[in-house]
């Protein structure tokens, strides 16, 4: 039996028939639809992604004229991850009230109001909290993820969860480092005057997103019937401990991914003289992470989700060590290193902990291929929510770190120490031999 695809109409183009763990289905009719779906939720969404990390770019372009010290900076880079953050779980809502396609036309061409202010608005003279309200709307941009795992999320079978959603993921996070290696190509040809060209020239991509998602996207029938999905999922105890979890990849990826820039310039001045040398580096590792993040998902499919997870932070610990070796030692190389081996092993912690959630609830509903798949997707939007908070919490330590010390030393070692809590929480409630196995 075959999906029944309804003609498009203005409610949208609606799948009735939808089973994934059905081997037959999917061979013959489930792949095709997933594998288009799939394509269009990862365009929308990275681009939802360089729309929220518009300002990691454009603070590189105020220079003195504008009159913004670091501290100020940081904080036009941590308002709108809190905003993206907090949008996460509203759009997680979102699918399943009016359909993953619906809602990612409306996301993606919702993106336009950030991108047009930036573009227009953003000169010397503009006062400080205009230029907070600008960035704070640019958070829209961070809601995209949400919505996008939790449709996707429901495509795919279980065998197949950890790469699609690290592919989705990856795919969308990658829109991180896009932004600023089109923040570097205005840089370097128009110069740091020119701040509006940055948003700008995602503006025409915008509209090809949100078309191309109304063209060939479709909405699950099956997504409406899993209500209450986010009020259930809040008494469950493994939401928050895979909360706690994101917050250390997903918190680490885009909060360094907002801050590498400014902490290059801050920390070493007298090398990166000009935004357009910092530059040069800050895509790097938003380029990397992004890459290696379907890796996480693969590794956690072949060796389990946990035991990957478990390693990762230990990884991530030992990268925010040598981080703040260099720091101390003023080892520019080492620092790029450290913080390279930061950016890569967040994405592949990102892959993995994904991975972990629909295993979870499946290993709890093993006969209930629904109840698992209505719980996963809502702890799926509750820990990109939470997750993202500590893109906020990455950003406040630098500037509280700068403020009081003159130096980010204090927020490398409050990294380190989560790190280590990570670690201990992954064995305590996955690994250890009482722990259940995930």
């Amino acid at each position: 039996m075959t999906a029944t695809l309804p003609a498009p109409s203005l409610k949208g183009q609606w799948i009735d028939d939808w089973r994934p763990e059905d081997r037959e289905f999917w061979d013959t009719t489930g792949a095709p639809i997933a594998r288009r779906n799939l394509i269009f939720s990862i365009t929308s969404e990275h681009i939802g992604f360089s729309v929220w990390s518009l300002w990691s770019v454009l603070v590189l372009f105020l220079g003195p004229e504008y009159g913004i010290d670091p501290a100020g900076k940081f904080l036009l880079t941590a308002v709108p991850t809190l905003v993206g953050a907090a949008l996460r779980i509203p759009y997680s809502f979102a699918v399943a009230r009016f359909g993953g396609r619906n809602w990612t036309v409306f996301s993606a061409a919702l993106l336009l109001i950030p991108s047009l202010l930036a573009a227009f608005l953003i000169r010397p003279g503009v006062d400080f909290s205009t230029l907070l309200i600008i960035a704070a709307v640019a958070g829209v941009g961070g809601g995209n993820f949400a919505s996008s795992m939790t449709n996707i999320n429901a495509y795919y079978p279980d065998r197949l969860k950890g790469w699609a959603l690290g592919i989705n993921a990856g795919g969308g996070n990658l829109g991180v480092a896009a932004v600023q290696l089109v923040g570097l190509f205005v840089l370097a040809v128009f110069g740091a005057g020119n701040p509006g060209l940055v948003a700008g020239i995602y503006i025409p991509l915008i509209v090809l997103a949100a078309l191309g998602s109304a063209l060939y996207m479709d909405n699950l029938s099956q997504a409406r019937n899993e209500k209450r999905g986010m009020r259930d999922a809040v008494r469950e105890p493994h939401t928050w401990v895979m909360s706690l979890l994101y917050i250390g990849t997903f918190g680490s990826f885009i909060g360094f991914g907002f801050a590498f820039g400014q902490v290059l310039q801050v920390q070493f001045a007298d090398v990166f003289s000009t935004p357009v040398k910092a530059a040069y580096l800050t895509f790097l590792g938003p380029l990397l992470g992004s890459l290696i993040r379907p890796v996480g998902g693969a590794l956690a499919d072949r060796l389990g989700g946990a035991k990957v997870t478990f390693y990762n932070f230990i990884a991530m610990a030992v990268g925010a060590s040598i981080v703040l070796l260099a720091a101390q030692l003023r080892s520019l190389p080492l620092y790029i290193v450290g913080f390279i081996a930061l950016f890569v092993f967040s994405g592949v912690g990102n892959g993995s902990t994904y991975k972990m959630i629909p295993a979870i609830f499946k290993r709890q509903h093993p006969h209930d291929h629904h109840e698992a798949r209505r719980l996963s997707g809502a702890v799926i939007g509750i820990a990109g929510a939470i997750g993202a908070f500590g893109g906020v919490l990455v950003n406040l330590a630098f500037r509280q770190s700068f403020l009081t010390t003159k130096e980010a030393d204090a927020a490398y070692l409050g990294f380190i120490a989560f790190y280590a809590l990570c670690v201990l929480v992954t064995w305590v409630v996955y690994l250890r031999p009482a722990a259940t196995r995930v």
